[in-house]
């Protein structure tokens, strides 16, 4: 853990995490928008998807 202390002494932490917390955030915002963006079923899926009628089975046995 000594490593990880150690950037402490270069970039305050007054200003590492709210860069660090900030670029999570932006991954994050960029990755939902190439989903959207890129696929058909993620807009579907935030919209309640597709209604689909229920199907009635019948099956004849002859005998």
């Amino acid at each position: 853990m000594a490593n990880q202390a150690k950037i402490w002494t270069v970039v305050p932490p007054s200003v590492g995490l709210p860069l660090f917390l900030g670029s999570v955030t932006v991954i994050a915002i960029l990755v939902h928008l190439a989903i959207l963006t890129h696929t058909t079923w993620f807009p579907a899926y935030w919209q309640g998807g597709v209604k689909k009628a229920a199907a009635i089975e019948t099956s004849f046995i002859a005998g």
